[in-house]
């Protein structure tokens, strides 16, 4: 049977002093190295981060403090063993540099009690025994700072001590005592006091019976450690573990709801399509094809957008764009612009007067937001295109084995200005003859980039690929090049690229 000296009375040094020497050392190092990794994951957050993981990863960090903080703290007792009044503490939280205790005067406890540093391992466990035999009750010093009462207040008995205790928590420290007292079981529960200054603390008991020579149960000892501070941090990383899952289920669940309503509205195309359907002879008809590129570094989808249009008469609509922001607001955004696209191009509203109606339909909404389109109208019959553009990448047309921009008609962004003016310009195009429009996510523009090397847009790159659209043969073959281009690797934002060759 373990002696039951209190917990803070002087004790011999234990055997193996070197070994704890190492292993206090070990785990200042580990102390310094947390703070280490805190300061890189977290930095200065205050924990008020509206990020959850943020707020999750300080949670951690601050938990795992506490354990090596409660830790060191024992070994330290476990190697140099309590006192009544504490000695020099040394700040092995900072490393191996000791710092000087300032002193019982400096830590002011309840009225009666010796000040004791508050996160000091002294301070926080106590022992105490309760005598069967006599009713004698014994506490040392730092359990009555746990407990917030001075030594004139006297210990408090084993029937007393449930009357501080939490209701809940009272059932199962009266079984743990009876078990020790009845049957000889160690005691190891942990409850919630109430202190007479109304603090609320958390107290984890382990004891053990004392036997008398006839075997019978003479005393009950325990040691009582105040665990409030590491079940705080336990309960805030419960608590930002529960808000990171909240804030990544709604992640998700944006997220489907955008790639469905993004897959509702954009057209489902799987391989070319031709328009007009139905092209008589002489009909220069466009074979066409489209892919929307998502982003690598965003979970939610982007406000991107590609069309292609049956009018009456035959002409065809085609248009790409990009609605700022991401998620459901974004796409559903989206889908109201391109829905009010649609029905204006059927009523026959000219490119250039579509953009102004859609700008004034943008800047009337509830949630501001700015928008990028290109618009384009190609008649069959002549092959003539004529196209506006709001704030948007020129359309490339690649004839003959080259590429250039077409020339830009005015326009600034959708919702960025009300009655703003939309120019319109008018392309004469040949059989073989290939556009392609994209939206400017599919090649940002970097901000930084290596000395005496040129910023390569889009455009530049897209211009690259003229003998490789040139050799294709069909539309889908120009958009895989395109694909396999822009595709590789991390993309920055979402893009969308619509191409679209003239018949021979």
């Amino acid at each position: 049977m373990p002696s039951h000296r209190h917990a803070d009375r002087p004790a011999e040094q234990p055997p193996g002093g070197g070994t704890l020497d190492s292993l206090i050392s070990q785990t200042s190092r580990l102390r310094g190295g947390l703070d280490a990794v805190r300061r890189d994951a977290v930095g200065e957050d205050d924990g008020m981060s509206p990020d959850p993981h943020r707020r999750w990863q300080r949670a951690l960090c601050e938990l795992a403090a506490h354990q090596l903080d409660d830790l060191g703290g024992q070994l330290r007792l476990l190697r140099d063993g309590a006192h009544d009044e504490p000695p020099e503490l040394t700040a092995w939280l900072e490393g191996d540099e000791a710092r000087p205790y300032a002193g019982p005067a400096a830590y002011p406890g309840p009225p009666g009690t010796v000040g004791t540093a508050p996160d000091s391992l002294v301070g926080r466990v106590g022992s105490a025994d309760w005598s069967l035999l006599t009713d004698e009750v014994t506490w040392s010093d730092e359990l009555f700072r746990i407990f917030g009462r001075g030594p004139g207040d006297g210990p408090l008995s084993l029937d007393e001590l449930p009357s501080w205790v939490w209701a809940e928590d009272q059932p199962a420290l009266t079984a743990a005592v009876t078990d020790c007292l009845v049957d000889g079981k160690p005691v190891d529960c942990e409850f919630r006091i109430v202190r007479p200054d109304g603090a609320n603390r958390s107290v984890h008991m382990s004891g053990e019976p004392v036997l008398d020579a006839e075997g019978g149960t003479a005393s009950m000892w325990a040691v009582l450690r105040d665990v409030s501070e590491l079940r705080r941090s336990e309960h805030a990383v419960r608590a930002s573990r529960e808000s990171l899952r909240r804030e990544q289920e709604q992640a998700r669940t944006e997220h489907r709801l955008a790639v469905e309503l993004q897959e509702s509205v954009l057209p489902p195309w799987r391989g070319s399509q031709q328009l007009p359907r139905r092209a008589g002879h002489g009909v220069g008809t466009l074979e066409l094809a489209a892919h929307y590129l998502p982003s690598a570094t965003s979970a939610l989808i982007g406000g991107d957008w590609y069309d292609a249009l049956e009018l009456t008469g035959g002409a065809t609509l085609l248009t790409v764009g990009d609605l700022t922001g991401h998620g459901a607001a974004a796409t559903s955004g989206m889908a109201m612009l391109l829905g009010a696209m649609r029905g204006m191009a059927v009523a026959g509203v000219a490119p250039g007067a579509l953009l102004g109606h859609l700008n004034q339909l943008l800047d009337s909404t509830v949630q501001p937001a700015l928008g990028s389109a290109v618009c384009c109208r190609y008649d069959p019959q002549t092959r003539r295109i004529s196209w506006s553009q709001a704030g948007h990448p020129a359309p490339l047309l690649f004839r003959n084995g080259s590429g250039h921009a077409l020339p830009a008609p005015e326009g600034v962004l959708l919702g960025a200005t009300s009655q703003a003016a939309y120019g319109e310009h008018e392309e004469q195009l040949q059989p073989g003859d290939l556009l392609i429009l994209h939206t400017d996510g599919l090649a940002p523009r970097s901000t930084v980039f290596a000395p005496g090397t040129v910023d390569r847009t889009a455009g530049d790159r897209l211009r690259d690929l003229a003998p490789r659209l040139a050799a294709a043969r069909t539309a889908q073959e120009c958009l895989r090049a395109v694909v396999e281009e822009f595709g590789e690797g991390e993309r920055a934002d979402d893009a969308c690229v619509l191409i679209a060759r003239v018949s021979n």
